[in-house]
């Protein structure tokens, strides 16, 4: 086949949420089909990194947006009533670039990768042949979530930003031959919502890349002598999810737990963090290392990875890939949304703060919590293979599609 990815994010380097999906389903799909892409980049993508894309495919068109470009798309959607989460990958550039490229008649099928790139689809001047729309995660549900939990008038915000939203992905949902998602939780709150894209929504869960997430292989250890019982969070540090998630745990967590293991620290690894996680590396026990080349390592030395994650949609790779380093995960339901993993048996499992607590003191205690990091590899190993999702992925892809049964969770 001859296939149209289409990316609101440069798909390369795979270092958070999004990218590494968008970035297996590039690869995986350019070994064994002819890949034309379109994406938007941000200025602080290198040429390298833009290069290495152009590279995997047949041909490639690569728009950068600014920061500035944004604040205008911002302001525009404010005037004239879009969404502004997906008003800044707006491009006259791109569009003109979508339509031409559709225009030859050679796409055997385009793949939109978010709601913002699926609004290429539908406004280009002659219709694909099939259309399939990867939502990735319900965004919509997302925003309303984070309008249930902020204050006015960002509340309002939310709430425009979720019903705006929610709107566009009926839309495209309905203009699509089929629509994917993350999980199959995500797939039935979308149906419970947008009733009419019945029948075409599907789930194609992330894999994981087992191999680079071995435990086995020999990393340097980033933690001091002192720090024996570390403790860490991966992520983008400024997505509000995970800000939310490390300044629950840094306040009102570690406290519980420093008061029966003093020597418990916990270490926020990951990039861009803001003035208010930052803040919190002045707490007792609390490290915040920023972008680091590498943070494997810190998953690998740590005794026990968390994720407590209150705000949370889709599949947390944060999750898989510390299970696959075989660490004991102490999760909140949010956070193991999607993954059929057994609490007690492959990760544990908290919702309230004594909760959370317990778990990672009994993670830290219980020698039977290395069996625990063994199952959970098992666990990956036996059901998060990328080259069954790009399998299952490519199903939904050919002209001649006939909708597969949804797959029984991994592990189950």
């Amino acid at each position: 086949m001859k296939l149209l990815l289409l990316f609101h994010r440069l798909p390369y380097p795979p270092n958070k949420g999004e990218k590494i999906r968008y970035y297996h389903f590039l690869r995986g799909l350019a070994a064994r089909h002819d890949v034309v892409t379109g994406s938007i980049a941000e200025t602080s993508d290198s040429a390298d990194d833009i290069s290495h894309v152009a590279r995997l495919s047949k041909q490639s068109k690569t728009v950068v947006m600014s920061a500035l470009d944004r604040r205008l798309a911002f302001a525009r959607a404010l005037a004239t009533g879009k969404a502004l989460s997906l008003a800044p990958f707006e491009s006259a550039e791109l569009q003109a670039w979508v339509d031409e490229t559709l225009s030859r008649g050679d796409i055997d099928c385009v793949l939109a990768c978010s709601a913002a790139m699926g609004g290429f689809v539908e406004k280009a001047r002659v219709p694909p042949r099939r259309f399939v729309m990867d939502f990735v995660d319900m965004d919509s549900d997302k925003w309303d979530q984070y309008a249930r939990t902020a204050r006015w008038p960002l509340s309002q915000l939310y709430r425009r930003e979720a019903r705006l939203t929610l709107a566009a992905e009926s839309s495209i949902a309905q203009r699509a031959d089929a629509s994917l998602f993350v999980s199959g939780t995500e797939v039935d709150d979308f149906v419970q919502r947008v009733p009419q894209a019945g029948g075409k929504v599907h789930a194609v869960e992330n894999g994981v890349d087992a191999e680079y997430y071995d435990p086995d292989r020999d990393y340097a250890m980033p933690y001091s002598a002192e720090q024996s019982a570390p403790l860490v969070f991966v992520g983008t540090m400024d997505y509000l999810p995970n800000i939310d998630a490390v300044t629950w745990f840094a306040r009102s967590v570690m406290p519980l737990i420093r008061a029966r293991k003093p020597q418990a620290t916990f270490h926020i690894v990951g990039a861009r963090p803001t003035a208010e996680v930052s803040r919190l590396g002045g707490l007792p026990g609390v490290f915040v290392t920023g972008a680091v080349p590498d943070v494997r390592p810190y998953v690998a030395w740590a005794r026990v990875s968390v994720a407590p994650l209150r705000l949370a949609r889709g599949i947390q790779n944060k999750v898989l890939e510390a299970m696959a380093m075989a660490r004991p995960v102490v999760v909140t339901p949010a956070a193991l949304a999607g993954i059929d993993a057994t609490p007690g048996r492959e990760v544990l499992l908290a919702n309230t703060e004594q909760e959370m607590a317990s778990r990672v003191v009994q993670a830290l205690d219980d020698p039977s919590a290395r069996e625990l990091g063994r199952a959970a590899r098992r666990f990956v190993l036996g059901g998060f293979a990328w080259s069954a999702k790009i399998a299952r992925l490519e199903q939904f892809l050919q002209p001649a599609h006939a909708a597969p049964e949804r797959a029984a969770a991994p592990g189950a």
